[in-house]
């Protein structure tokens, strides 16, 4: 990955992002507020994880119709965006604990989703979070021409249509990222950052382990044929992507977020915290039920 610098010699901007810093941790400070996660984090956590888990379970060990078990998978969808959202998301960023062997295990719960926690730390906390909206930088943005999502990406013909299409495509979401984490990790290595060793095989034995679970043993434990099996797995996917990557789009992917290029120097001509505002959507601050 070309080098990328933002740079600004406003002296407003240059001091914007430590002046937020120095207000955030003085309001916390005087609050006396822990920056971490207070119990109704885990409880979150907790409800997420069991919209996930208990339908599965009832499933494998409740004798029921299709029917009663789709609903269920649709649920189970749903706990999986919960989950991906508000449980592996914020263990990946450190926000449940200071103990960092507890932020680990929650951002560890992506792998109940068939994805990697490497992969993780490095596509959002590192290239989306430093880079965000920044086409060839930003992975979050880059569809691979599928859907085009930034300004800068390349225009075909058939994304004209894609207001009809794109929706549907966002439903293929954690199912892509679950095949795609292969190339994902090869690009991390090409970019110059170290794998930690074996991450590779780690990678497809917990691929191997979450189909197992997901696929295998439903058609081990119940009387539901193989192709009512997988479209369960299916269905599971679909209602996850759907409402995962629509949240995702609403804080980047809209009007008014910034999209910038860098200049020919390779710079963004806007302090780091700055462009940050700028390029993200703070929506729905008001609503009660987000």
């Amino acid at each position: 990955m070309r080098e990328l610098k933002f740079i600004n010699n406003d002296a407003l901007q240059k001091e914007f992002g430590s002046a937020v810093r120095k207000n955030v941790n003085a309001y916390f400070r005087e609050k006396s507020i822990s920056t971490k996660g207070d119990y109704t984090m885990y409880i979150k956590a907790f409800i997420l994880l069991s919209v996930y888990i208990v339908p599965f379970v009832i499933i494998l060990t409740v004798p029921i119709s299709i029917w009663p078990a789709l609903i269920l998978v649709l649920i189970m969808g749903i706990g999986e965006a919960g989950v991906g959202m508000s449980v592996m998301h914020d263990g990946a960023h450190g926000a449940f604990s200071q103990k960092s062997w507890v932020n680990n295990l929650f951002a560890s719960t992506m792998y109940l989703l068939g994805s990697n926690t490497f992969n993780w730390q490095i596509q959002h906390n590192r290239w989306h979070h430093t880079f965000t909206n920044i086409y060839g930088f930003d992975t979050d943005i880059d569809t691979k021409g599928a859907v085009r999502l930034s300004q800068h990406a390349p225009l075909k013909k058939y994304h004209r249509f894609q207001f009809i299409f794109a929706f549907p495509f966002y439903g293929l979401l954690t199912l892509s990222k679950m095949i795609m984490d292969f190339g994902q990790l090869r690009k991390i290595e090409k970019s110059g950052i170290m794998l930690p060793r074996l991450e590779m095989i780690k990678l497809a034995i917990t691929k191997i382990m979450y189909l197992f679970v997901i696929i295998g043993l439903p058609l081990l434990l119940t009387d539901f044929s193989w192709y009512q099996v997988l479209t369960g797995f299916a269905i599971l996917h679909v209602t996850a992507g759907m409402i995962m990557s629509t949240v995702f789009q609403m804080a980047h992917v809209v009007e008014g977020a910034l999209q910038a290029s860098p200049n020919a120097e390779g710079v963004i001509e806007k302090e780091w915290a700055v462009y940050q505002l700028y390029a993200t959507s703070d929506f729905a601050r008001d609503n009660a039920f987000l």
